[in-house]
């Protein structure tokens, strides 16, 4: 059933809470209220599409308009840009939020089920690099995303954005995170998978590695800056570089999952 769009004149309304204070990330408002953000209107878009189903939208009348068909079961209020500032703690240039419940994510064994190339996380901690993980991830052709320990949420709202909502596309789950990493890796071996671990001290090119994968593949990528973990990297099957010039000595973390993505986009 379609619903209306709501004009709202009062910024203390209690229907705009789920967007209420969101410049106090230390604070971390939408985790205290379970929802998850959705900011402008691709990514909203990409919302209405997924799993994650928005209960409520804010925005201004033209990108709400914009919106179409695809929101109009959902309640929609419109607000000016600057009571939505006066709301969120900040000018929006974006001019549109939408806000859903976070659901369970999907068990870990059934996402490996029906996937062949996924990415394993650990200690990915910054969340411009998360979302272009995520992003990568959908327009390269992984299956799923991985979370191993010491990683930051994906669905906070800047990594939503950065991902272009990709994040809310893309299946994830979490890997056990008790006896890192061996009982996650051994999950990914039960599985079928072979585990290529990037760092920039491989014994063998990524192209290399992905070339003596038949089946199955899990790429592992740590942090930026410290990379993985000395245990995950000789748990991994193989650790594979990405050949590097001018001295360089590494790629940023989710340039790395690309380039390592094409290479088995290009194997076909």
């Amino acid at each position: 059933m379609a619903q209306p769009i709501y004009p709202v004149h009062d910024a203390e309304d209690p229907r705009l809470d789920d967007f209420r204070d969101l410049s106090a990330a230390d604070k971390r408002p939408d985790l205290a209220r379970g929802v998850v953000l959705a900011e402008g209107v691709p990514v909203v878009e990409r919302m209405l599409a997924s799993r994650f189903t928005p209960h409520a939208i804010m925005g201004v009348r033209s990108k709400l308009d914009r919106l179409g068909a695809a929101a109009a079961g959902v309640p929609r209020y419109e607000v000016t840009a600057e009571l939505m500032a006066e709301v969120v703690g900040f000018h929006l240039n974006r001019g549109v939020l939408a806000a859903a419940r976070r659901p369970a994510p999907p068990a870990v064994g059934e996402l490996l089920d029906g996937a062949r190339t996924v990415v394993v996380l650990e200690g990915v901690n910054d969340h411009e690099n998360l979302g272009s993980i995520f992003r990568n991830c959908a327009g390269l052709d992984a299956d799923a995303v991985l979370f191993g320990p010491r990683c930051s949420d994906p669905l906070y709202r800047r990594a939503v954005r950065v991902s272009m909502g990709h994040v809310l596309l893309v299946p994830f789950a979490h890997l056990p995170a008790e006896n890192w990493p061996g009982t996650g890796l051994a999950m990914l071996a039960e599985h079928g998978f072979r585990t290529v671990a990037l760092t920039p001290s491989g014994e063998a090119a990524v192209a290399r590695a992905v070339a003596d994968a038949p089946g199955k593949l899990a790429y592992l990528v740590g942090a930026e800056g410290p990379g993985l973990a000395a245990e995950t990297l000789a748990a991994a099957d193989v650790r594979a570089a990405i050949p590097m010039a001018r001295g360089t000595d590494s790629l940023n973390v989710a340039t790395a999952a690309a380039v390592a993505l094409y290479e088995l986009a290009r194997r076909g």
